[in-house]
């Protein structure tokens, strides 16, 4: 957990109680300096590359730096970030995606992860949080429970720095317009 508040983390999301047994939640969060639909529509962008790390999770093709045109018009069930499918979204408040079945899944077991939006409030108009909560499901066979620390790891480093790429990429969208 990183970047978040006891309110955030207190606070319901759309990932909540998809999965009926025990999960485990992991909670990351930026300020942005972008208002939320600036934000939202980056957050779009995870349609077509992650954000993170380019060299280790999109094969070495570098994330779009400029908005792709049409990527708004979200639809769930929707491939994201190529590992992911779209779960299910407002506009401009939140982005919720899910392991869809295959590599990813085989490797780490399923999960969701909301990437919630919301105004940042007295810190300023023009301005935004984005925090995303991860949920993963407890009761998976023992090669996830095994893999779990490293996705923990994993996720903690890969994450942060797609956060910081979106708020970055947001904020200078939202600075141009």
């Amino acid at each position: 957990m990183w970047g978040v508040t006891d309110d955030e983390v207190a606070r319901p999301y759309p990932c909540d109680g998809v999965f009926a047994g025990p999960t485990v939640e992991w909670f990351r969060g930026v300020d942005v300096d972008a208002e939320p639909a600036a934000l939202f529509r980056w957050l779009c962008q995870l349609r077509v590359a992650p954000y993170s790390y380019d060299l280790v999770d999109n094969l070495g093709r570098r994330s779009p730096q400029r908005l792709v045109p049409g990527l708004e018009r979200l639809t769930v069930g929707q491939t994201m970030m190529t590992i992911f499918e779209l779960a299910s979204f407002a506009e401009d408040e939140h982005l919720t995606v899910r392991m869809r079945p295959g590599p990813g899944r085989r490797a780490f077991g399923d999960l969701l992860v909301s990437y919630t939006i919301r105004p940042a409030g007295p810190s300023g108009p023009g301005r935004s949080r984005l925090v995303a909560k991860l949920v993963v499901p407890t009761d998976q066979d023992l090669r996830h429970r095994i893999a779990r620390p490293l996705l923990a790891w994993g996720d903690l480093i890969m994450m942060r720095r797609q956060l910081h790429n979106l708020a970055r990429l947001a904020a200078r969208h939202d600075q141009a317009r």
